[in-house]
């Protein structure tokens, strides 16, 4: 078994950023673990504008943000950077199993940072009753699917929630082309950013239907139509207030779930109702020398965020190695 003074799961933003920090403050052998083929996690899909405006001072695209990092990281000898490497075990006493091409090898960390991210809550997860007929997905699935392999979902769509990913897949389906019927949000309030609000639904003449939810999905084979009713404060749907609206494809934006199972296999502590790990301060877990930072740490608006806590977990990383003080 190889003993390596860091390991860092995960290649997105926030792992580069960890990563990068820790060298800088004198860790000298830094494994960079990423189960994609690329470096930049899902900055990789997001090619709209917005990032890098407070980190850089400029305003970048998703993989130009993550470019500039990337850049870095390989460039850096004391980096070893294994792509398609997906971690499937941690111990305690921080021991990592990964499969890679060809192998599954093992590892002895003196310090692990996971910038594992987030995935995404499914329809499954909240109560959108109706059949199951093609055409509902994730938003950061069609998002992927639209911006990376060039597929475009449908037609006619119905955005299910009013986070980020739904405001910003909402403008992304209307300059391919699709009609975006309306958001639905069954909150008073959207839990996107405002600039976001603005610039992908308001410029694009997109309904906002606030305080209302899908109260059936429609269809047989392909996605025809949902039924929409408002609800009072209490989440109860009025009588009379329903409506209906055809479409072929229905996205699902409501939320995301830190990636956790490792930190979890490992004998963490977890709160339950957020997967995220219960510790005293950010990028801190239960168990000593185990950090965790980015998405996986706790849900950000903004990548420039994640870049500057995570800079901080490599730093802590550093100083429980023993080579820096924070």
């Amino acid at each position: 078994m190889k003993e390596r003074q860091l390991v860092v799961v995960g290649g997105g933003p926030a792992g580069m950023a960890a990563a990068l920090a820790a060298r800088e403050a004198g860790v000298a052998d830094v494994l960079l673990l990423e189960r994609d083929q690329h470096l930049g996690g899902i900055l990789n899909q997001c090619i709209h504008p917005g990032f890098g405006l407070h980190h850089f001072k400029e305003e970048l695209t998703g993989p130009e943000y993550a470019d500039r990092f990337a850049a870095r990281v390989l460039a850096d000898p004391g980096i070893e950077v294994r792509l398609k490497s997906f971690a499937v075990k941690l111990t305690p006493d921080r021991r990592i199993s990964f499969l890679r091409p060809g192998a599954l090898e093992e590892v002895q960390a003196g310090a692990v940072v996971l910038a594992t991210g987030c995935r995404e809550r499914t329809r499954e997860m909240i109560p959108i009753p109706g059949t199951r007929p093609a055409g509902v997905y994730p938003a950061g699935l069609a998002q992927k699917m639209v911006n990376m392999e060039g597929w475009i979902p449908g037609r006619e769509a119905v955005i299910v929630g009013s986070g980020d990913i739904g405001l910003i897949m909402a403008r992304r389906m209307a300059l391919e082309g699709v009609l975006v019927k309306a958001v639905i949000e069954i909150q008073k309030s959207s839990r996107g950013l405002v600039r976001n609000v603005v610039q992908c639904l308001e410029d694009f003449g997109i309904p906002l239907y606030f305080q209302h939810r899908i109260s059936m999905v429609r269809g047989r084979d392909r996605v025809e139509s949902v039924d929409v009713v408002r609800v009072d404060d209490e989440f109860r749907d009025i009588p009379g207030s329903d409506f209906s609206l055809s479409c072929d494809t229905v996205l699902v934006s409501v939320g995301l779930i830190p990636e956790n199972e490792l930190l979890e296999m490992a004998g963490a502590l977890i709160d339950r109702k957020t997967n995220t790990p219960v510790a005293p301060d950010v990028n801190l877990t239960s168990l000593p020398g185990i950090f965790a930072c980015g998405n996986a740490c706790k849900v950000y608006d903004l990548a420039d965020w994640v870049t500057r806590d995570s800079q901080l977990a490599g730093r802590m990383a550093a100083r429980y190695l023993g080579v820096a003080d924070l």
